[in-house]
């Protein structure tokens, strides 16, 4: 796993991540965030908590490789379990979605402003032992577009429950 060649670009798209999210929510009422696609599968609801989740727990990531590059980052406890029982431990389907958009404009905030002052950690990469028990050496910039992948990723499936629920 490399850092992208091109960090500015990266950065961009990380940074806009949070506000990518917001727009595609903004408006909806809570029977909209509690649709599902016809084919099953999460509610919008479900998919926003699971990305600022996902942004949250990689975080800690981010901070061990830009603090201590000989530290295992380790998911296994979270891999451990399938994501829908996290959604569940974490009542996904019963919290308002404010708090979680505004954390993940937090936590991306708090890491752009770290990277800002410590350039050299985009390199920088902590091991992690993936869920096939590999290990790997994973840099802070790989983590910053898997993070920005994902919230688009997501974004896209919101606005295919949209336009489904929609007729289109």
């Amino acid at each position: 796993m490399n850092a992208p060649k091109d960090r500015q670009g990266a950065i961009s798209r990380y940074r806009e991540g949070p506000a990518l999210l917001e727009e595609a929510v903004s408006g909806l009422q809570d029977a909209d965030l509690d649709r599902r696609p016809s084919g099953g599968g999460w509610s919008i609801r479900q998919i926003v908590h699971h990305i600022v989740d996902g942004d949250d727990i990689w975080k800690g990531c981010i901070k061990m490789a830009m603090g201590n590059e000989q530290a295992e980052f380790a998911l296994t406890w979270y891999w451990s379990l399938a994501q829908e029982t996290w959604a569940d431990k974490w009542a996904y389907n019963q919290r308002s979605i404010e708090t979680s958009l505004s954390l993940l404009k937090a936590i991306r905030e708090h890491v752009l402003q770290i990277l800002e002052c410590v350039p050299e950690a985009w390199d920088r990469s902590v091991t992690v032992l993936t869920k096939q028990g590999e290990i790997e050496r994973v840099p802070v910039g790989f983590v910053i577009e898997m993070q920005s992948d994902h919230v688009v990723h997501h974004v896209e499936r919101i606005r295919a429950i949209l336009r489904e629920s929609a007729g289109a």
